[in-house]
């Protein structure tokens, strides 16, 4: 049997506004590693809905990481500071890879808990081409999907030790003996 080999899509906007409502941050060397290891994840293409000078330190994190970094397309055009949904970029970029290289990865681990996706899920099920949908955790997944079976659900709150940022104590005894 051929070693599994499954792409990762994470919608930025949802992880990020869940983890800064529990007051932490996910440290995306840890979160590239732990996708890779549980979920065999060879490609994780990171959704951002707009580009902005003040992040180059994220985008050039992002992709340290190891992530592919999308932003959305019309965003990029844009002069505004505007919220772009990404949704609809990222069920596209699914629905492309599924078309267009179906061969070179097995299964689809999306890192999201926004009811947008509960199409692209369903289809992915249907297809025999999900592995699981991660959500932050119980209370932030869409009523939608209760009646997703639980082998496609996993929660990173489960994980939380294992992908969050932690401050560095060695820097900050650094700081106050200087």
């Amino acid at each position: 049997m051929k070693q599994e080999k499954n792409y990762a899509y994470i919608d930025w906007q949802n992880l990020y506004l869940w983890t800064t409502t529990e007051w932490w941050s996910v440290d995306l060397f840890k979160f590239r590693t732990y996708l890779r290891d549980k979920y065999k994840i060879v490609r994780a293409y990171y959704f951002l809905w707009y580009v902005n000078d003040e992040n180059n330190s994220l985008y050039t994190m992002l992709q340290e990481a190891w992530f592919i970094v999308v932003f959305k397309k019309q965003m990029i055009e844009m002069d505004s500071n505007k919220k772009g949904n990404i949704d609809s970029d990222l069920i596209f970029n699914v629905m492309e890879k599924l078309i267009e290289e179906p061969e070179k990865f097995h299964k689809i681990v999306l890192v999201s808990w926004d009811w947008d996706f509960k199409i692209l899920v369903d289809y992915l099920i249907k297809k025999e081409r999900l592995k699981k949908i991660l959500f932050p955790n119980k209370s932030f997944t869409s009523s939608l999907y209760k009646k997703t079976e639980i082998i496609y659900k996993d929660y990173l709150s489960n994980s939380k030790s294992k992908i969050k940022h932690r401050k560095n104590k060695n820097k900050h005894k650094k700081r106050e003996a200087s």
